[in-house]
């Protein structure tokens, strides 16, 4: 049987990166530094793709209540039925 391994490139990597986790704390003026950095590389949408990601969601989110509003009244007569036992529900 053969076992299926990493590789090379893989375990250098996972063995230089092994010691730097535990090192050393970042200060809160290193760590806010970061943050602002990383920020900064944020893409915001547009006002056209806000609009459009909103009513995207929004359907989305009413269809899924359909669904599961279908589902619960189904199965919730269902169980009524199989349970009381009458026959027009």
């Amino acid at each position: 049987m053969s076992s299926v391994s990493d590789s090379p490139a893989a375990q250098k990597g996972r063995q230089s990166d092994a010691g730097k986790s535990g090192d050393r704390r970042t200060g809160p003026l290193t760590f806010y530094r970061q943050v602002v950095a990383e920020l900064r590389k944020v893409v915001y949408p547009t006002r056209e793709q806000l609009v459009t990601y909103f009513f995207v969601v929004m359907a989305f989110v009413l269809v899924m209540i359909a669904i599961v509003s279908l589902l619960d009244l189904g199965l919730g007569k269902a169980v009524f039925a199989i349970f009381t036992g009458a026959e027009d529900v």
